[in-house]
């Protein structure tokens, strides 16, 4: 009896000592298709599993997550605009419709704030951002709340980590709004309403540190990474410029905006992603045109990029995004049949690439989420 007893107390040790195992799921769109695709990302190794694909409804393409990572969203870009939510299966990655609502625009562009209240959506078409509110349970519903017309080609829109203020990328006007977000949803223009950007940039996708003291842009057509630093009232104040990392090499012109039946063949700057590792170190974006993305260290002192190198990736990175873990990156190419997973350097911010997985068609927006 004794050693029976003493059995069941090692092995409850054993199991107590022994730490959960997570669970990494990457979902990315696949707009010709009109599907999402689910991967399982293997922690230790990096490598990915096609799970399945989950119908959209229509041209999907961004995604974002619900605060508490319970549920996934996504813009129908075809008509009937949509906005479309699933609940994620957190031990499967299954989705599982939850609500569809009509859109108001056609949204390139979709984030939700920490604080699990709204749904925001940039619409490059309308030249306008829209709040939509979220029930307590995650649930999307419309019509928005609110409304701000932004000037020309809206094309990104974050929310800081206090939940007031949020962020707008205008590709058109070369210039990122600074809003107040209202508890009611309204969006106001804070101080003048923007900053600038280096003419002809193009400003398309930002990025919060995750300290909230700095974003990053990415400017479509100029390349160029402007650093701002984020004022106690949620002001921006330009600081640094960070020129385009792969131009010379690949003697790309600069980029043009492309608008429906684009055809021009000069190669042309055509910057698309911009993400952060969580713990702020590493910052990497993409470049369709030469199918690269580029790497930087953050300087913990004062938020400025060094550059690291820069590497081959799928052609035509759309999307990329960084897991939880800070470990790995996961790139999508809008003319690649498949999607690659990256190590991430703990040193250094070096990508290796690990593992690719089939894709389907115009392969976009990546997301990830994991479960403890």
């Amino acid at each position: 009896m004794k050693n029976l007893f003493r059995a069941a107390t090692l092995l409850a040790t054993m199991t107590a000592s022994v730490p959960l195992l997570a669970h990494t799921f990457v979902y990315v769109s696949e707009a010709d298709d009109g599907t999402i695709a689910r991967y399982a990302l293997n922690e230790q190794t990096g490598a990915l599993q096609l799970l399945g694909h989950t119908h959209a409804g229509g041209k999907v393409m961004p995604m974002t997550l619900s605060a508490d990572h319970k549920h996934l969203y996504a813009a129908i870009r075809s008509k009937p605009l949509q906005l479309v939510s699933w609940d994620i299966d957190r031990n499967s990655g299954d989705l599982h419709q939850s609500i569809s609502v009509t859109a108001a625009a056609s949204y390139p562009y979709i984030s939700t704030d920490r604080q699990g209240r709204f749904l925001l959506g940039a619409s490059y078409d309308g030249d306008v951002v829209h709040v939509y509110r979220l029930t307590s349970d995650g649930k999307l519903t419309a019509p928005p709340v609110g409304s701000y017309k932004t000037g020309h080609a809206a094309h990104s829109v974050i929310v800081d980590a206090s939940g007031e203020n949020a962020y707008v990328g205008n590709l058109g006007t070369d210039r990122v709004l600074q809003l107040k977000l209202s508890k009611e949803g309204e969006l106001t223009a804070l101080g003048n309403g923007y900053v600038k950007t280096a003419v002809d940039n193009g400003p398309r996708h930002s990025v919060l540190s995750p300290d909230n003291r700095y974003i990053y842009n990415i400017g479509e057509m100029g390349g160029i990474i402007t650093q701002f630093r984020r004022e106690p009232g949620g002001e921006l104040v330009k600081v640094a410029e960070m020129p385009n990392a792969v131009a010379a090499q690949y003697r790309l012109a600069h980029g043009r905006e492309r608008p429906p039946g684009y055809s021009d063949t000069t190669p042309r700057i055509w910057s698309a992603d911009i993400r952060l590792t969580p713990d702020g170190r590493f910052l990497y974006v993409s470049e369709r045109t030469s199918s690269t993305i580029s790497g930087y260290r953050v300087s913990k002192a004062d938020g400025k990029l060094s550059l690291i190198d820069s590497w081959q990736v799928e052609k035509q990175p759309r999307g990329i995004a960084i897991t939880s873990d800070g470990r790995w990156l996961i790139a999508s190419g809008e003319k690649s049949a498949v999607i690659g997973s990256y190590a991430i350097e703990a040193g250094s911010g070096e990508l290796k690439r690990v593992s690719e997985a089939a894709a389907g068609g115009d392969a976009n927006w990546v997301t990830t989420v994991t479960y403890n």
